[in-house]
């Protein structure tokens, strides 16, 4: 059964900026080895585009942009996961928890930006995505303020 997990920080910079350090590979590579060093995707993020979430041995999550309205809220369903190579969207491992979805929410408010999180997580990643997600948002933060937005 999934449950979701909400998580918030505010930025000091216009959402367009947090946006792009969220969306382009090179800012999302860095803010999400909060989860895994080596994370990267493939795809893009444009309503109804497939986007692959790879760790560095090629696993990952197979997922579909539901919904993306830049700069203020994207829905990532993830549909399924990646083995050896292989996508899996059809084992009972895989229906137990699929599909799980994972929001981003960008609100500006005076100057800066609210930026939301909503994960459905299984019980089994319940604390690790209550350890990573704080971490991989502080990196966000960082590299959001730092490119001089603020």
């Amino acid at each position: 059964m999934n449950k979701t997990l909400q998580f918030s920080i505010t930025i000091r910079a216009p959402r367009e900026i947090v946006w792009e350090r969220v969306t382009e590979k090179r800012y999302f590579d860095e803010w999400t080895s909060a989860f895994m060093p080596g994370s990267t995707f493939e795809g893009s993020w444009n309503t109804g585009d497939a986007i692959r979430f790879l760790a560095p041995d090629g696993s990952g999550m197979s997922s579909i942009i539901e919904t993306s309205r830049r700069p203020e809220f994207v829905s990532i369903r993830h549909v399924g996961e990646i083995k050896d190579g292989v996508e899996d969207r059809d084992s009972e491992q895989v229906r137990r928890w699929a599909p799980a979805y994972e929001n981003y929410t960008l609100t500006e408010v005076d100057g800066a930006t609210e930026f939301v999180v909503d994960v459905d997580v299984t019980p089994e990643y319940e604390q690790f995505m209550r350890d990573a997600w704080p971490a991989a948002l502080a990196k966000l933060k960082e590299l959001s303020e730092r490119s001089g937005a603020a």
